[in-house]
C-alpha cells in the first residue's frame, strides 16, 4: 500500500496537492518539505523493510536475554547494525529533493523568496536581453553539485553496503 504512492506520475499529483496546500494555507517550504517527504517515504520504507528483513533474530532475541529494553536494543543493536541502509536511503532521499523542480516550481510561485536552486537555475536568462546564458547555467549546474559530489563521496562506503545488503541472500 505504501508503494501506491509511486504509482501516480507528480504532474498527475500536482494540481490536487496544490488545491490542498493553497486552501490549508500552507507556506512554500513547509509544502514542499512534506510534499518530499510524501514522495519519498515509499521508496525510503520499500528499502529499509528488506534490509529489517535481513537482520538476524538471534541478535536481538540474546539482546533480550541479556536484560536489554526495547530502547537500548534499538539504539545499541539496530541502529549500528542499519546505519549503512539509513544512510543510504536518507542521502538518495536528500539528493530527490535537491534535484527535484516541478513541485519547487509550483509552490514557490506564490512565494519567490522560497525558490529552491533548480528553479533560480532555470530562471537565469535575462528577462531584457532575452538570451539565455548558457555559461552562467552550466556553473550554477555545476557548483550546486558539489555538495552532491562531497555528501556521495563521504558516505561512499556506506551507500554501497547498503545497496546491497537487502539484496544478497546468506
Amino acid at each position: 500500500i505504501i508503494l501506491a504512492m509511486t504509482m501516480f506520475p507528480q504532474i498527475a499529483v500536482l494540481s490536487g496537492l496544490y488545491t490542498v496546500i493553497t486552501t490549508l494555507g500552507i507556506p512554500a517550504i513547509p509544502s514542499l518539505i512534506l510534499t518530499y517527504l510524501l514522495f519519498s517515504l515509499p521508496f525510503t520504507a520499500w528499502v529499509l523493510t528488506a534490509f529489517f528483513r535481513e537482520l538476524p533474530t538471534e541478535i536481538f532475541q540474546s539482546a533480550q536475554v541479556d536484560g536489554a529494553s526495547p530502547f537500548q536494543t534499538f539504539y545499541m543493536i539496530m541502529l549500528p547494525l542499519t546505519a549503512p541502509a539509513l544512510v543510504t536511503t536518507g542521502l538518495l532521499a536528500f539528493i530527490g529533493a535537491w534535484n527535484e523542480y516541478l513541485f519547487a516550481l509550483t509552490f514557490t510561485s506564490i512565494q519567490p523568496d522560497a525558490r529552491t536552486l533548480p528553479v533560480i537555475i532555470a530562471n537565469f536568462p535575462s528577462q531584457a536581453t532575452r538570451q539565455i546564458p548558457f555559461g552562467e547555467i552550466m556553473a550554477a549546474g555545476i557548483v550546486s553539485s558539489i555538495p552532491l559530489f562531497l555528501l556521495v563521496f563521504i558516505f561512499q562506503r556506506r551507500i554501497v553496503a547498503g545497496l546491497t545488503a537487502g539484496a544478497v541472500k546468506g
